[in-house]
């Protein structure tokens, strides 16, 4: 069926396209071209020249989305143009904001729209759909007058009638196959079935009904080309002026990736090189942009505002009798860092700092804040360009740019020098600014440089027992004035890579932990759990007894370091919800909502041990009810507390005497059963013997069994009305008890 399928799509697309060819053979010559008149004064007023209006600014978010500001001086009346993308659209539709600053306004916004598909095949007679069969389409020309060719005979004309399917046997056994059969009435009035095949073709004799099926393939075809929508502004005004046109559209998500290098010989720092991967995508070039990126995510959708939308109307069918109604890795807690340079700057005067290089190094960023700091920056690609041009590295060396002959990555590439680059928080966001314009071409991708600056970092192995394997991580700490956006990096130790990992955002002054290895060297356990657990508190009241525990409890950790090297253990162990503390003179490297860590330094192929000793409170409570017998539970408290034997004696007998009345019930409800089951028995003996003399020995038995059944029915009655007697008197005592006892009281 999959063939026969494909065959006729195959066959209703060749149709098509004869039709076209016809159509394009009987169009008559196109007329000799007329002169346009001379344009009226009322005409030259208007405004004629379309002046392309460029990208200015680009301002990208971590959402998808992007704003975007076009910006040129504009002259008189004039009209202005933007070219998009069919996708962005609908975000330029829900956002466009034009200002017009030399007193002029824009009178209209015009753009090439169209119509779905759907709705423009409904002008054309033909009632096909936008994905025809060929059965669907010679549905369509039924009735028409139409030529077939390479039918058994020679040519056929007539008017087609109708097309119909015929299962039909396929060669041996039960397989069928289904053919088709065109019916005709010819001129002469004689009906001809004509099977359907691909070598037979139908020319339609009716030039009218060519050109719709023309203009069928024609909506087709333009309808699946995504061309650039054009968007023109009819700016009305006088002089020359500044025009700005500003929106937001829909655009790849930024992303952000770093480096961190570490010295050949360790102080304690390490280089960090931030970069940002920007994608062009849309329909324009960003020439000279000022370019600006943003971690954060403001709310955005989209709604299709540049398709026409048609709404359904309600059919109402014409009123004949009467008229119808139309029906309707966790970062650290506040542990104040000082960060030399971190945190927000007092305002200081602005410092250019430019540097002596060729006219190719001109792509320059810095970040704007409070510190008001401009510099240029190199990127990669700068540095690519000055070396092919210079066919040597004699223009990185000028530059002061890190070369390493020998191919290791020693550093970093001096990008651009510390405190360069600063970020501006605004709302739930912090933003790099670029001032200097940067160059982007439409379906392109471009790395720029967000940050540079050595920051302190060493290196430590992290073990936890939720992921026992040691790993290897750099302790950052961020003393930039740059929040570090969330993202990918990369570790370099002595020249060579060391692995890799991702970083959640940090901000200046915040210290985090970055993994990005195995540790192969470092083999950590628990080698000693302990728990005591002491009450300290009883409360009794309305029915609750609450508990307060003090614990103490102990756990050991051994590590063991099978390196040349000391290795600086960061153990992390679990913290306590509630108000506990730790013993002693212990102290945490650092703390986290959910873990403390501790530093724990293990020389070379040795094994060292840290104890964590800590105390806290733990409460229960328990509601105590006639429903669930506690006597246990209030027997084994009293020997912890045996003040409480007094206030809680009555309500321990109180549960015994529940106790004995639910076993003497169930008893009770067993003779029930028994005596029932014996009377039911005497009573089918007796109806099998009825009329015979033993019958009267089991006339005896009946009445015992009855006179035992009604007795127990008796007894149970009045056991369950002790109970309940029992079950309200406990209830009273329970709540009369009030009792709170303390350790230290005592």
């Amino acid at each position: 069926m999959i063939e026969e399928a494909f065959v006729r799509r195959i066959f209703a697309i060749v149709s098509l396209a004869a039709f076209t060819v016809t159509l394009a053979a009987q169009s008559p010559a196109p007329s000799p071209a007329k002169e346009k008149p001379a344009p009226t004064s009322a005409a030259a007023s208007n405004p004629a020249v379309v002046k392309n209006l460029p990208v200015r600014k680009v301002v990208l978010y971590k959402n998808g989305v992007g704003y975007f500001e076009h910006a040129g001086s504009v002259t008189g009346n004039q009209r202005v143009a933007i070219d998009f993308t069919s996708p962005q659209l609908n975000d330029v539709l829900q956002s466009l904001t034009v200002l017009d600053e030399g007193g002029g306004h824009v009178s209209g916004v015009n753009y090439n729209s169209t119509t779905p598909l759907s709705e423009q095949l409904k002008s054309l007679s033909l009632g096909m759909s936008d994905d025809p069969t060929s059965t669907e389409l010679f549905q369509a020309l039924r009735g028409q007058r139409v030529e077939v060719l390479g039918a058994p005979g020679g040519p056929i004309t007539g008017r087609l009638l109708s097309i119909e399917t015929r299962t039909e046997k396929a060669g041996e056994g039960d397989s069928t196959i289904d053919k088709y059969y065109l019916s005709l009435i010819s001129i002469s009035g004689a009906a001809r079935v004509i099977e359907l095949t691909p070598a037979l073709s139908v020319r339609p004799l009716d030039a009218n009904l060519q050109g719709q099926l023309d203009r069928y393939l024609e909506l087709l075809s333009t309808t699946h080309a995504n061309g650039l929508r054009h968007l023109t502004l009819d700016a009305i005004g006088v002089g020359q002026r500044e025009l700005r046109v500003s929106y937001i559209s829909e655009v790849p998500v930024w992303k952000s990736t770093y480096r961190i290098v570490f010295p050949r010989t360790p102080n304690g720092t390490a280089t960090m090189q931030g970069w940002a991967v920007v994608d062009n995508t849309v329909g324009a070039d960003w020439e000279n942009v000022q370019l600006s990126l943003v971690a954060g995510a403001p709310q955005s959708f989209i709604q299709p505002l540049s398709q026409p939308i048609y709404t359904r109307r309600q059919e109402i069918p014409i009123a004949t009798e009467e008229q119808l109604t139309p029906q309707t890795h966790e970062a650290a807690e506040e542990e104040k860092i000082e960060a030399g340079g971190g945190g927000r700057a007092a305002k200081k005067g602005i410092q250019i700092n430019r540097l002596n290089a060729p006219a190719v190094v001109a792509d320059a960023l810095t970040v704007q804040s409070d510190s008001n700091v401009v510099s240029t920056l190199v990127s990669s690609a700068d540095i690519s360009n000055i070396a092919t041009k210079n066919r040597n590295f004699s223009a990185l060396a000028a530059l002061g740019l890190g070369v390493s002959s020998g191919g290791n990555v020693d550093r970093a590439s001096d990008a651009y020098k510390e405190g360069d680059v600063t970020t501006n928080a605004f709302d739930d966001f912090f933003e790099y600014a670029l001032t200097a314009p940067v160059t982007i071409h439409k379906n392109e991708s471009a790395m720029v440089p967000i940050l540079q600056q050595d920051l302190p970092a060493e290196h430590v192995t992290l073990w936890s027992e939720r992921e026992p394997t040691p790993l290897r991580a750099v302790w950052l700490e961020n003393k930039s004035k740059l929040t570090l956006d969330s993202g990918s990096f990369s570790i370099f130790e002595s020249g060579e890579f060391a692995g890799e990992g991702l970083l959640d955002p940090i901000h200046p002054g915040e210290r985090r932990l970055l993994s990005y290895a195995a540790d192969q060297a470092v083999r950590v356990k628990v080698t000693a759990n302990e728990n005591q657990r002491t009450l300290h508190h009883v409360q009794i009241g309305h029915g609750y007894v609450i508990e307060t525990y003090m614990n103490v409890a102990s756990k050991t950790y051994s590590a063991t370091n099978s390196s040349d090297g000391t290795r600086d253990v960061l153990i992390e162990h679990p913290r306590h919800l509630n108000d506990w503390e730790l013993d002693g003179d212990l102290k945490a490297a650092e703390s986290t909502p959910s873990v403390y860590r501790f530093r724990l330094p293990v020389p070379a192929h040795s094994t060292e041990k840290l104890e964590v000793r800590e105390h806290g409170p733990e409460q229960s409570q328990i509601y105590l009810n006639a429903n669930t017998n506690y006597s246990a539970y209030l027997l084994a408290l009293c020997k912890q507390v045996p003040d409480a034997l007094d206030k809680l004696k009555p309500v321990i007998d109180a549960y015994a005497m529940l106790t004995d009345l639910d076993v003497r019930i169930r008893e009770s409800k067993q003779k029930e059963k028994t005596a029932d089951d014996d009377e039911a028995r005497d009573r089918e003996n007796l109806t099998a013997l009825k009329g015979n003399d033993a019958a009267k020995r089991f006339v005896d038995e009946l009445n015992q069994a009855e006179d035992t059944l009604q007795a127990a029915r008796k007894l149970t009655a009045d056991l369950e009305q002790q109970k309940k007697a029992a079950v309200e008197k406990m209830n009273e005592l329970i709540a009369q008890i009030s009792f709170d006892w303390d350790v230290k009281a005592k």
